[in-house]
């Protein structure tokens, strides 16, 4: 096992490999490997559980140099249901046992601050969802409300706000979520965004409040966390090549995400960018790419959405190949555009692909369902760089978040198709 310098001193970046430690603002990690944000659905009571903290310290004691935790609203409406966490002082002693074991395990702790926005459910919030304009809030079966100009400061000031107390719990990563048509991202979006005031029309008019964001939680933070952007790149509707031939009003794509991630680096107010794709709204299989596990979606929804899966299930959740590094072809454009580190998320699951990200020019690796698999992943990697992963890419994780995030091959609820195989 590899022992963790101080989060806090400054250490050279080590070439390329990805066990090495490495800097991501004013932080040095143990290595390039960071747990991505995943919804852990352990917070019934919008309250850090035993069973959080349990679930992330199994990820820090395997060898991930940080673990980011998910999903930590900065307001109640902005929740995707009323049992995430959003960020407020009941909310601290919870946190703080929570990044205090992180750190006992050797790695550092990151917190995913959003606001979900359409993707919220005003049903389970009972609060209103939000948006740029009124556009569809399918989870709660409604329309958002039309976030006004004159409301935008004060959700700048609860990033802001969020961003102080989650440094204050022991937080050492902010991870903004500019993505997956979330609020930030919805206004980003120019199918989702048909605003005519300084908010809209124009791609640098779409990114202003995402860029307001940034700067609000730097200024609030300044080096006491690393900031970085969670960034779409493309929404998951038609196809993600660069250009829109024409289209007035298409999804956010390769354009627009080079444009957002240059604005983002011009201003200075980040230390990295994680991109990601594919829409909670428009075309969620695009993220995760695999079978999409329609059966197992159906029986996790409730009344209308449930019934709604299961006719129309297919046209939602999408098949796309699963290969390794599958964002690859996407991000690798953002790389040729912008000096940022960049943080490669997309089927990372062995050293091989790790390799392939830093000799690409990747500063970090995002993991997400190999390290429900195998928390123990980069121990084991470290170990036997020949260690293939177990996760065999079936997506089961994914209906999960409804109830409590696992994987049901590891806790034997399906059974293991390797070892079948063999």
């Amino acid at each position: 096992m590899t022992t963790s310098p101080n989060p806090k001193d400054p250490a050279p970046r080590a070439g390329n490999d990805p066990l090495s430690p490495a800097v991501l603002g004013p932080l040095t990690l143990r290595n390039r490997i960071i747990k991505c944000a995943t919804f852990e659905a352990m917070t019934p009571d919008a309250l850090v559980t035993d069973e959080l903290i349990e679930f992330h310290r199994e990820v820090a004691a395997g060898g991930a140099a940080m673990s980011t935790v998910a999903y930590c609203a900065i307001a109640p409406e902005g929740r995707t249901d009323r049992h995430q966490i959003w960020m407020r002082p009941e909310a601290v002693p919870g946190l703080q046992r929570l990044t205090s074991a992180i750190h006992a395990e050797g790695a550092l702790a990151a917190a995913q601050l959003g606001h979900a926005g359409p993707v919220a459910n005003a049903v389970s919030n009972r609060l209103p969802a939000l948006g740029p304009g009124r556009i569809p809030a399918p989870m709660g079966m409604s329309l958002t409300a039309k976030v006004a100009r004159d409301d935008i400061p004060g959700l700048v000031r609860k990033f802001a706000t969020a961003a102080r107390l989650a440094v204050d719990c022991g937080f050492d990563g902010l991870e903004i979520h500019c993505g997956h048509n979330y609020l930030l991202s919805a206004f980003m979006s120019p199918l989702l965004n048909h605003r005519r005031d300084e908010y809209g029309g124009s791609a640098v008019n779409r990114a202003r409040f995402a860029r307001e964001v940034l700067e609000a939680v730097r200024n609030e933070v300044g080096d006491e966390a690393a900031v970085w952007a969670k960034l779409n790149m493309f929404d998951g509707l038609g196809k993600p090549a660069r250009g829109r031939g024409g289209r007035p009003w298409s999804c956010t794509n390769l354009d627009d995400a080079i444009k957002y991630a240059e604005l983002f680096e011009s201003d200075g107010f980040i230390d990295a960018i994680e991109p990601t794709a594919g829409s909670s709204l428009l075309n969620p299989m695009y993220l995760f790419h695999g079978e999409p596990p329609l059966e197992s979606f159906a029986e996790a929804m409730a009344g209308p959405v449930k019934t709604g899966m299961k006719l129309g299930g297919r046209l939602f959740l999408k098949h796309y190949p699963y290969t390794d590094t599958y964002l690859l072809p996407l991000a690798r454009e953002l790389r040729k555009a912008v000096s940022l580190p960049l943080i490669l998320l997309g089927g990372v699951t062995d050293h091989a692909s790790m390799r392939t990200a830093m000799d690409e020019g990747f500063d970090f690796v995002a993991m997400g369902r190999a390290l429900l698999r195998e928390p123990d992943l980069p121990h084991l990697i470290e170990a036997d760089p020949s260690t293939r992963s177990k996760c065999v890419h079936c997506n089961l994780c994914m209906p999960t978040i409804y109830s409590h995030t696992r994987c049901p091959i590891r806790t034997g609820e399906v059974p293991d198709p390797l070892t079948a195989a063999g």
